[in-house]
């Protein structure tokens, strides 16, 4: 923690004089110019410190540790110093912040009314129209009954339908058709309505998944070092599965039940008389501020809940990941307790979020069984009085209860709404964010070939972490067609050179040219299908060997598979295979081992065919005889092309055309392999003696031992 604390560069490097004391307990500190520094508690933050910066005293001479006595002024600061963060903080750059509720039904309407889908527009329509239909066969329901009620209560109505040649019952019959007719109309109509909008709800999905995917992996390698795969997925499938509701509950719910609760409260202020309207929206306001009210409050134990259930979920896919690792420190019952930790938590928020439901569901009865309690009871006084008769109390009795279908649903709908666009907030929020490194308006391509590939870095300075730079200013150039290797000691910025030319990040300051074209300059895609990698951890997909090295180049043919596999010395191997080139290679190649992983990811460079070809230590998973065996393939597939390798055995660049030595941000050495190892005082000479010190000393030590025994 001392390392990283200097890393920081907000704490100088004579700190490290009193490290000793730290660590023995979460309240050890260190001192340096009258600052005492404490971690926080693990079970907080690991990587937050506590700075209590002394004022106008001075340190205790006779104290082996610095002791203050008075005043402090506290500070906090965080770690940041983790290796892989782009320049700065490593965070991913947003366009306004987070998103909320309002932008996302915003962005959810484009996608109900699309510019482009005029097939999509014509659905709309005709759902709507469904939607009117549906609500005025409801709305008719409860008269059609009154009408029937009234025909056979009074004589009045008798007299008048025997007039007309029929009777009582055939005129109550024909009306009761008629109520059966209209119900089933109205549900004819809804399930036609849901049946024509599901394309609209479906595409939706399809197009704000689509965008989403495509955005991550247009977001650079920041977001992706420091996100959590589990979480993300949970979270992304929850939005998906929200869209559907949300876009339905927009279109047929909210609106709908608004244009109801209208009408039904016209049709009682015309027919019975405005005290009846004036109850019934009393009953729709009463009921809306509860449930918003309440829904608003449980909200909060709805996050509670995706928060554990993301936790979980992440921790299920990191421990099933690293089985293995598992396996070999037999932290089973670890990693159980760290899961049933999280499922607590996810239970108890679960819990708070059942027993507040049901808490609003029993408000919502109470309002809405008052309200038509009472209405009743003005009904039936209408009835005594003579002016409303039984048929009117049976419409009003229709009505309200006609009303409280959608009122309950549109309760659950705004729950469900809130609770869509909790799990939404996510997946928006992703396609919300920018990449750091992004490509100019109208770039053109990169031009370039096999023998037009130069390299060339000027003056670079880079830094993954604010104060602490990996390059500082360094220029070298690779010569078209040149064989060229990179070495030096750990953390001197080898493998930055890849990540550079590929553009997963840029250089703080400086040019990097392709062929004399600076890289900012033209387009993404022109650059990277140009540039060949093989990286020293290759991951594969879940999928067979041939989908794996056919990734290279999805347009090849399975003759120029099977020829990438023999230069990548890996077609034998295959062949012995159970099902050969179908053979599944399980979750990120898993089921192979380390050299036979190389060897996919190296044939899959091979059929990219670049201009440009890096290795980073793509060897080093390979046993010598299969390592010297690739080396002399490559021979073929470098020739005439640019390559660069990076690499920590020195014995895979021997037959480089030219190595740079890097050390402390600079190219320290430079030239090929013999002109460096004349120099006995050159970097590169000690490193080529170090990797072979322990070969020669078991060596004389086997020597030794034989001589010994011939005595």
């Amino acid at each position: 923690m001392a390392a990283a604390l200097l890393r920081t560069g907000k704490i100088k490097s004579n700190i490290l004089q009193y490290s000793q004391y730290y660590g023995k307990k979460l309240s050890s500190s260190y001192f340096e110019n009258c600052t005492r520094f404490n971690r926080s508690p693990l079970n907080k933050n690991p990587s937050r410190f506590v700075c209590l910066r002394f004022v106008n005293q001075q340190f205790s001479k006779s104290s082996k540790v610095p002791f203050i006595k008075k005043k402090w002024t506290t500070c906090m600061f965080t770690r940041t110093c983790f290796h892989g963060h782009g320049p700065g903080e490593g965070n991913q750059n947003g366009k306004n912040g987070e998103v909320n509720g309002w932008q996302i039904v915003t962005a959810m309407a484009r996608y109900i009314w699309p510019k482009d889908a005029t097939s999509i527009k014509v659905r709309v329509v005709i759902a709507v129209s469904l939607l009117l239909g549906s609500k005025m066969a409801s709305v008719s329901v409860p008269f059609l009954f009154k009408y029937a009620v009234d025909t056979l209560n009074t004589g009045q109505a008798v007299g008048v339908a025997a007039a007309a040649g029929g009777t009582a019952l055939t005129v109550a019959t024909t009306l009761l058709i008629g109520y059966g007719a209209a119900r089933a109309g109205a549900s004819l109509f809804n399930e036609l309505r849901n049946a024509v909008f599901a394309k609209v709800a479906q595409n939706s999905i399809r197009r704000v998944a689509k965008n989403v995917f495509l955005h991550l992996h247009s977001l650079d390698l920041n977001f992706h070092l420091s996100r959590q795969t589990g979480a993300l997925s949970k979270a992304i499938d929850r939005g998906s599965r929200g869209i559907n509701f949300t876009l339905t509950a927009l279109v047929f719910n909210i609106v709908p039940t608004a244009f109801e609760v209208s009408l039904v409260a016209g049709i009682l202020y015309w027919r019975c008389g405005p005290q009846f309207a004036v109850v019934t929206l009393s009953t729709i306001a009463a009921y809306a501020a509860l449930t918003l009210g309440i829904t608003s409050w449980r909200t909060k134990f709805r996050v509670q809940m995706n928060k554990a259930d993301n936790q979980a979920g992440n921790l299920a896919i990191d421990s099933l990941i690293n089985y293995e690792t598992v396996k070999y420190f037999n932290n089973e019952q670890h990693e159980a307790k760290m899961y049933d930790s999280s499922l607590e938590k996810f239970e108890k928020a679960s819990l708070k979020t059942s027993t507040s439901l049901a808490m609003l569901n029993f408000g919502q009865n109470i309002v809405f069984s008052s309200s038509l309690a009472l209405i009743m009871v003005m009904a039936c006084k209408g009835i005594v009085a003579g002016h409303m008769t039984v048929g009117d109390l049976v419409m009003v009795n229709g009505l309200l209860f006609q009303l409280s279908l959608p009122l309950n649903f549109l309760g659950t709908v705004y729950r469900e709404i809130r609770q869509s666009l909790i799990d939404m907030k996510t997946m928006f929020n992703i396609l919300n964010l920018e990449p750091n490194v992004k490509e100019k308006l109208n770039a053109p391509l990169l031009s370039i070939s096999p023998r037009e590939s130069s390299i060339t870095f000027e003056d670079i300075c880079f830094e993954y972490v604010n104060g602490q730079p990996i390059f500082k200013g360094i220029s070298f150039d690779v010569p078209a067609g040149s064989k060229v290797a990179i070495v030096g000691g750990s953390g001197s910025g080898k493998s930055t050179v890849v990540r550079l030319l590929y553009r997963f990040y840029d250089p703080k300051s400086g040019r990097i040219l392709v062929n004399g074209q600076n890289i900012r300059d033209v387009s993404l895609e022109s650059l990277r299908s140009n540039i060949g990698v093989v990286p020293q951890d290759s991951v594969l997909f879940h999928n067979s060997i041939f989908y794996n090295i056919n990734y290279g180049n999805m347009n090849a043919t399975a003759e120029e598979v099977y020829a990438a596999a023999k230069m990548a010395n890996i077609h034998e191997s295959i062949l012995k295979m159970p099902h050969g080139y179908d053979t599944q290679v399980g979750e990120r190649g898993l089921k192979l081992s380390g050299g036979e992983k190389q060897r996919v990811a190296i044939a899959r460079t091979i059929l990219k065919n670049p201009s440009i070809i890096l290795y980073d230590e793509a060897t080093s998973s390979l046993d010598s005889i299969t390592e010297q065996n690739i080396l002399n393939s490559m021979e073929t597939v470098t020739q005439g092309r640019t390559s660069l390798f990076i690499a920590h055995r020195l014995s895979t660049v021997v037959d480089c055309d030219e190595i740079f030595v890097f050390e402390d941000g600079f190219v320290k050495e430079r030239g090929n392999h013999y002109t460096l190892l004349s120099n006995p005082d050159s970097l590169y000479t000690q490193l080529w003696n170090n990797q072979h010190k322990a070969v020669l000393q078991s060596y004389d030590s086997e020597e030794g031992e034989t001589e010994e025994l011939s005595k």
